[in-house]
């Protein structure tokens, strides 16, 4: 198994998919959407253009959907929901679908998409994630930032690096043979520093102290947990993602 860390999608090489691809927007797409399907939500389905999907959710009974939309870390107007977590609570989300679109994190899932297997990872469902990749045992896995706006952002990568630091404490791989490039050994680096404080990065974060002025001191509080949701987001059709 070979694991390669992208920063933002746009740094992804072009005419090539991998065995396993998993998008990372801590901040807070992949947050909400592991947290949707662990409230017993039916399905995410994700948008980057908000016209789409005002189109595809009006073809769902109303009590069956919810519109999520988030710009710049501020709800969109019209929208149930925007991007907290904390707002997907079993009483709101069970039996229903997300469509959902973000500044950044539905841009990364597109992107990858098209993989044979697409997994949505955050903080708090990681050992979901690396058991699925030590089952699966993937030959090539990308981990995908989303980023801010297609620039770098400690908390996916910190993300990133909890997968990769947990998944050689728990496999027969060392570091050096995981790393498919640079930025596994730099993420690894950068999780065992703040590995025992990932909300104090947080508020050391460009997107963080974006929240912080959004008064979404909860939702970085939230996020900032690690592997506290059994729930594994796995693409069962282009942009559908549910839980396996």
């Amino acid at each position: 198994m070979k694991l390669f860390i992208y920063h933002t999608p746009e740094l992804t090489p072009t005419g090539k998919t991998p065995d396993c691809a998993i998008v990372v927007d801590v901040l807070r797409a992949t947050s909400t959407i592991a947290t949707v399907l662990a409230s017993g939500g039916e399905a995410v389905q994700v948008f980057s253009d908000l016209e789409q999907l005002i189109a595809v959710s009006e073809k769902w009974p109303p009590e069956k959907r919810l519109r999520a939309g988030e710009r710049g870390g501020a709800k969109v107007a019209g929208f149930e929901l925007g991007n907290s977590p904390l707002d997907c609570t079993r009483e709101v989300v069970e039996g229903r679908r997300l469509f959902i679109s973000t500044t950044n994190g539905t841009r990364a899932l597109q992107r990858i998409e098209h993989s044979p297997s697409v997994l949505a990872a955050a903080l708090i469902n990681r050992a979901a994630v690396v058991q699925y990749l030590l089952d699966k045992q993937p030959e090539t896995v990308w981990i995908v930032g989303s980023g801010w706006e297609g620039t770098f952002s400690l908390e996916d990568t910190v993300c990133a690096g909890a997968i990769a630091h947990s998944l050689a404490e728990k496999s027969q791989f060392s570091q050096d043979e995981l790393a498919g490039n640079d930025e596994v050994i730099s993420a690894i680096a950068l999780y065992s520093h703040w590995q025992n404080d990932l909300l104090g990065l947080f508020h050391q974060a460009s997107h963080g102290k974006r929240l912080l002025r959004l008064e979404s001191h909860e939702d970085l509080k939230y996020c900032a947990q690690t592997d506290i949701l059994d729930v594994l987001p796995i693409q069962q059709e282009l942009g559908v993602l549910k839980s396996q």
